[in-house]
């Protein structure tokens, strides 16, 4: 008999799988590949059943004859495994960043004479429906708050992108590349003060106070799904950092970032040319311990910034800071720097690692911006944080067409390189 292979990545099984398996099992023994959770992950979605339970869905369904797991995006391995006769996928791949994934399977079943049968996609109201509901799953608080968690259990480093409003969300949500044969995004999002700072035109002093910081939140929420780590800055004092993580923890957001500085924020890149105030240790573990003692659930994560190494206080005071705060309760050590490379930064991830290999180490590779996340990750470390990069990016875009109109008198000079209004309204969800 022959064998037929088709891979499957969903939570729910709905009539347009069915209609991939039962079209399948005309062809012989239907052979079901689920996805893992890393690849899953690593792919377009995050998971609200784990593998187990997903498998368990397929080997319920009288057509299907076997389950096994696929461990990456790429068929690669199933296949050669397997050397089945056919696969068989809908014809929703032809046309988006799956096309590497169909070449390959197509190039592999060519070594042995298989054969790729595509079915059209099953596009109605009713799938419609339980796609959206799917996705809008992902995006409650119960589901979107633990992720962040998930993810540090899952992906060799977890990606952050900053984001500052809907359409940067959209843009952190939705892109995808092809990267070695393999599909990659970004896992998490990074709401800045900096950035959320900017986008309103307002200095980055904690002057957009945290009522505002959270209707961008909101914004940011409406539209994705993906986990949320927040800038909080210093955290303020106690007693309104306490009813901020209540807040935050209620929201879905997965983590808040807190720095040990006091007094009128400035931003860390500064360094020492700015007067900037280093919080004591104790004053600090006792604002990390308060947050800890309110929140209510286990997945929410309170995060310490240490600033030693950017106001130029030594290594050993980071890292006494570090163990200090890890002690208070803190649930991942962020470690700045602003010098051009990374080695500072490696040395202390280095030296903490000796005395503690489990609390999540976080980085913001702004200036020393040349070292890979697979060098970051040699070194221990399990979130980087691309900090600013759509915000700077922005800026040089939009007032180099503000220039070419005011120069030209028509807009025809920055029409040429602008993305079309079609093309931006693709990313927005209709209900």
């Amino acid at each position: 008999m022959k064998t037929i292979y088709a891979c499957f990545t969903t939570d729910v099984i709905h009539e347009g799988h069915l209609n991939v398996i039962r079209t399948a099992k005309q062809y012989g023994k239907v052979m079901i590949g689920v996805m893992s959770d890393e690849a899953l992950v690593k792919f377009d979605r995050f998971p609200t059943l784990n593998c187990e339970q997903r498998q368990q869905l397929f080997k319920d369904l009288p057509e299907v004859d076997e389950v096994v797991v696929q461990n990456s995006v790429s068929y690669k391995d199933n296949l050669l495994k397997y050397r089945p006769d056919y696969v068989i996928h809908g014809d929703n791949w032809k046309d988006n960043a799956q096309q590497v994934i169909r070449n390959e399977v197509i190039e592999l079943l060519g070594q042995w004479g298989g054969q790729l049968i595509e079915v059209p996609y099953t596009r109605n109201e009713k799938v419609k429906r339980i796609d959206t509901k799917m996705r809008e799953q992902l995006a409650m608080p119960e589901y979107r708050r633990k992720r962040l968690k998930q993810l540090l259990s899952l992906r060799p480093i977890v990606k952050a992108l900053e984001v500052h409003s809907g359409i940067t969300a959209l843009i952190a949500e939705k892109t995808i590349v092809e990267d070695q044969g393999e599909l990659d995004q970004f896992d998490a999002m990074w709401i800045s003060s900096l950035c959320d700072s900017t986008a309103k035109g307002k200095p980055d002093i904690e002057l957009v106070d945290m009522s505002s910081r959270m209707r961008t939140i909101d914004d940011v929420m409406d539209v994705s799904t993906k986990p949320i780590i927040l800038d909080g800055d210093t955290g303020g004092l106690i007693e309104h950092f306490v009813y901020n993580v209540r807040t935050l923890e209620r929201m879905g957001v997965s983590a808040i970032i807190i720095e040990d500085k006091t007094g009128l924020k400035k931003n860390s890149l500064f360094g020492t040319e700015v007067e900037q105030t280093q919080d004591t240790i104790e004053n600090f573990c006792r604002k990390i311990a308060a947050g800890k003692n309110v929140q209510l659930s286990d997945d929410f994560m309170i995060i310490a910034r240490i600033e030693s190494l950017i106001l130029e206080q030594g290594m050993e005071d980071a890292l006494t800071r570090a163990f200090a705060y890890t002690k208070a309760g803190a649930d991942g050590i962020m470690i700045h720097s602003r010098r051009k490379e990374p080695d500072e930064i490696f040395t202390f991830c280095d030296e903490f690692r000796k005395q503690d290999s489990t609390t999540p180490i976080i980085v913001v590779p702004t200036s020393y911006n040349t070292v890979t996340e697979e060098e970051l990750a040699q070194h221990g470390i399990n979130i980087v944080i691309y900090a600013n990069q759509l915000t700077r990016s922005a800026f040089p875009a939009m007032q180099s067409a503000a220039i070419d109109i005011l120069k030209h008198h028509r807009a025809k000079e920055a029409d040429d390189r602008c993305m079309s209004i079609k093309e931006i309204l693709t990313l927005i969800h209709e209900l």
